[in-house]
């Protein structure tokens, strides 16, 4: 059995089966959303926003509440995709604005620049550097410390 998904601010559908997640939607639309724990519900990477119809997915798992406990933007309202499983119908998703500074390939290339969107922390959501904010070498510093801050993280809780 299918489900429709509407996905928000993009204003379009995407068709999930019945009990798949909201990333199967996401990627459905190749919507550029990472994955750095592959789906493991332990990255915020795939954050989204339920703006309609949380009685239709799963429940969250004792996992999913504890990360979403660390997301500096999550709200009420908040699931992580990889985790949301479909059940039912009427489900409208917002997906956060910004970029994961994973998924920026050449990190050095942004000094003197301003950023084009948010740059958010993968694993905990937090705004690294503003929308509009000059990017200075020391925030290149920053970002990638923090890049290999999370890929040894991540690493770790592969092998656990």
């Amino acid at each position: 059995m299918v489900k429709i998904v509407r996905l928000e601010p993009i204003a379009e559908e995407a068709v999930v089966q019945t009990n798949a997640n909201i990333l199967s939607a996401l990627l459905a639309k190749e919507l550029n959303v990472l994955r750095e724990c592959g789906g493991r519900g332990i990255c915020a990477t795939c954050h989204v926003y339920i703006k309609n119809g949380m009685e239709s997915l799963s429940p969250p798992s004792r996992r999913e509440k504890r990360t979403l406990e660390v997301i500096a933007t999550a709200n009420p309202n908040s699931r992580l995709a990889c985790q949301a499983l479909v059940i039912g119908e009427g489900i409208v998703v917002e997906v956060p604005s910004g970029m994961h500074v994973s998924a920026i390939d050449d990190i050095e290339s942004l000094i003197g620049r301003r950023a084009e969107q948010n740059i958010l922390h993968p694993l905990n959501g937090k705004v690294l550097v503003e929308a509009n904010k000059l990017i200075t070498r020391s925030m290149i510093s920053q970002l990638q410390d923090t890049r290999s801050q999370v890929g040894e993280y991540l690493a770790r809780t592969r092998e656990a």
